[in-house]
């Protein structure tokens, strides 16, 4: 599936805060590779949504229907 770009920052900021806040993470990252990429959050978030394995959905509500009489 196709995110825009607010789709996606907000799926990455959401999923940063539940790591920041002590979710675990749903990738295997070595403790050499987290120190990397400094235990930012924000990173390992990005990193979650380009493999696609992040537990969050993003629904797009279609447009009503204008009934014209």
């Amino acid at each position: 599936m196709k995110y825009t770009k607010y789709e996606k920052a907000r799926v990455i900021g959401a999923r940063a805060l539940q790591l920041a806040m002590g979710a675990p993470m749903l990738l295997d990252l070595k403790e050499k590779d987290l120190a990397a990429i400094k235990f930012n959050p924000v990173e390992i978030a990005k990193m979650e949504f380009e493999k696609d394995i992040l537990p969050i959905t993003i629904r797009r509500p279609l447009p009503a229907k204008v009934v014209i009489e």
